[in-house]
């Protein structure tokens, strides 16, 4: 049974001192990372989610509402975008990046990024966003590709990205787990409703 880890949205932006902070960003990515090391060679592929909004419309707001609109984060192409250093990216073999020019929770929804994109490290600030027009390959392409059956998802944030994430995993017939404590939430309450409704969809959550 191939199985993958999908690392979700572990960027700046999601972290302590980023536009848009989880408490406990910061502390996942370094927990991730041990994980990572002392479990990759039980994954037949690794993987990691960006946010990488171009122009995703209402998505942004100066006055957002914390559940269908947010303040601006994941710029592509700046530092808020970028995996946060805590996260070791030296097992991950791939990136799909989400939302130009929508909003986009799910790592399904996002594409590969080109092999010679610089994932991590400081950018310019006032660089142009580069959007990519090569072939786009998804997610649940990629996976196919590799013969993946069962997947894992720890990440950024529970009750978003990845529980929309794990949603769709399990939707494209994929044997799901999310790793909770791998995970976090931008809320207490949103971390259970979130593991409830994983498990009600038949996502394996494991505390």
């Amino acid at each position: 049974m191939p199985k993958a880890l999908i690392i979700v949205d572990v960027q700046n932006d999601f972290c302590p001192g980023g536009t848009l902070a989880t408490e406990n960003g910061a502390a996942v990515a370094a927990a991730i990372s041990e994980y990572v090391e002392d479990h990759h060679t039980d994954y037949d592929a690794i993987v990691a989610t960006q946010d990488w909004h171009v122009d995703p419309g209402s998505h942004f707001s100066e006055t957002p509402d914390f559940k269908t609109s947010w303040p601006v984060h994941c710029k592509a192409e700046t530092e808020g975008a970028e995996l946060h250093p805590e996260l070791d990216t030296d097992y991950i073999e791939a990136y799909f990046r989400k939302g130009e020019f929508e909003a986009a929770y799910s790592g399904f929804e996002g594409v590969l990024a080109p092999e010679d994109t610089v994932m991590t490290g400081e950018r310019d600030a006032h660089a142009t966003a580069v959007v990519d027009e090569g072939p786009k390959v998804s997610l649940d392409d990629w996976l196919q590709e590799h013969e993946i059956t069962d997947v894992d998802v720890v990440g950024i944030a529970t009750d978003f990205c990845v529980k929309a994430t794990a949603l769709d995993s399990v939707d494209a017939g994929y044997e799901t787990r999310v790793l909770a404590e791998l995970t976090a939430p931008v809320s207490d309450e949103g971390f259970e409703n979130a593991l409830d409704e994983l498990d009600d969809a038949g996502v394996a959550v494991v505390r």
